[in-house]
């Protein structure tokens, strides 16, 4: 059942690929760790964001699907109608 979330994911990620994210972390410590970038590529177990340069000092983050499930990440794509988060909803 969790493989099924895990790709439920995937598949909501995959038309936004290119397009702008915020990325919210979990920091530990009751830190929110906030990001800029673009969505740059999809795998079978982690996506790639490439962060914008001015803002971070890495290149480029991964975070696993998983980390969607288990709300260590949220995803928002800014796109041009507006901001569409990308969650997981139990059913």
């Amino acid at each position: 059942m969790a493989n099924n979330s895990l790709l439920e994911i995937k598949r909501s990620l995959e038309p936004h690929v290119g397009a702008k994210v915020l990325l919210r972390a979990n920091g530990g410590r009751r830190k929110t760790i906030e990001r800029t970038g673009v969505l740059e590529e999809t795998y079978p177990s982690v996506f790639i964001v490439k962060l914008d340069q001015e803002q971070h000092a890495f290149k480029r983050v991964s975070y696993s699907y998983a980390d969607i499930l288990t709300e260590s990440v949220e995803v928002t794509v800014c796109n041009d109608e507006g901001q569409v988060r990308i969650e997981y909803l139990q059913q």
